[in-house]
């Protein structure tokens, strides 16, 4: 084929790979922009974890540490009882994933799947759920607990946070995607509603379970705020809480470690970080599964 020109006597061809060329390398640098804005923060907490705290404090902040310091990390486990937040932390989460979860899948059938009065009217209050944050229901929650003997116990902790509207409503769109044929072929083959959900719905929308439980699992790792107000003392404490805590010398006064804390929160985010790693490759298909309705 012949070179394409216009009137002008400019090659086509040419500037449209000329066009191509700039969009990739406008792609390259939008991409490593954004990389660097995402993993920046993640490297100063390493870096600055093995740092002295004098280094931390220069007016001239180095991108590398000048001495490695590992003893921060021996001085954090000392400092507080990091096995027993773990504990408490790993416990939490576990019973808040599993009770999303199996509440997660079932509501999100019933919205998808089932046929009864006031479905709609139901489902917006569930949507309506998600615009309301904890900090504005905390304290009838709070007193509730309290009045039921829950604080300081794991109870306490899990029940508040045992349901997710978030959960439920990327389900519900994720099942509603799914034809009804396949329950159809199901129910004649004698499975009852729960086979069908576990055997045909679960396995068809594995993706969206991943990425939705691995943004359940960060949320209630991450947790501070309820377990801060529902478990005060030592017994139930979480890492973040005891995060918060490293601040404090044995005599609860405020003392200069920001080394220590780093150390600390490159602690806490470990198994976070771990499982991201295990489990990106669901996300994205996840998502847009969810988004398809």
């Amino acid at each position: 084929m012949g070179r394409q020109a216009n009137a002008n006597g400019i090659d086509l061809n040419e500037a449209a790979r000329h066009k191509k060329k700039v969009m990739t390398v406008l792609q390259y640098v939008l991409a490593t922009i954004v990389l660097l804005i995402v993993v920046f923060p993640i490297y100063w907490m390493l870096v600055s974890s093995v740092k002295s705290q004098e280094e931390i404090l220069l007016p001239v902040p180095t991108l590398w540490p000048r001495e490695f310091h590992f003893e921060n990390y021996l001085n954090v486990l000392k400092r507080g009882n990091f096995i027993k937040y773990y504990y408490n932390t790993a416990v939490m989460t576990a019973g808040i994933l599993i009770s999303q979860v199996v509440t997660g899948i079932f509501a999100g059938y019933g919205f998808a799947k089932g046929k009864f009065k006031g479905q709609n009217l139901c489902f917006i209050i569930v949507l309506g759920a998600l615009m309301i944050p904890l900090q504005v229901t905390f304290i009838p929650i709070y007193i509730m607990m309290a009045n039921w003997g829950m604080s300081e116990t794991f109870i306490g902790l899990i029940l508040p946070e045992a349901v997710s509207p978030y959960y439920i409503f990327m389900l519900r769109q994720t099942f509603m995607s799914i034809d009804d044929s396949y329950l159809e072929a199901a129910r004649m083959d004698g499975l009852g509603r729960i086979g069908m959900i576990t055997k045909i719905l679960v396995p068809m929308c594995k993706s969206t379970l991943f990425t939705v439980t691995l943004v359940t699992f960060t949320n209630g790792w991450n947790a501070y705020f309820w377990p801060k107000i529902i478990a005060k003392g030592e017994t139930r404490r979480v890492l973040t809480v005891g995060l918060a805590y490293l601040k404090n010398t044995f005599a609860g006064q405020a003392t200069m470690n920001n080394h220590e804390i780093m150390a600390g929160a490159v602690l806490a985010v470990v198994p976070v970080i771990i499982l991201f790693f295990i489990f990106q490759k669901y996300m994205l298909t996840g998502y847009s599964k969810a988004a398809m309705k």
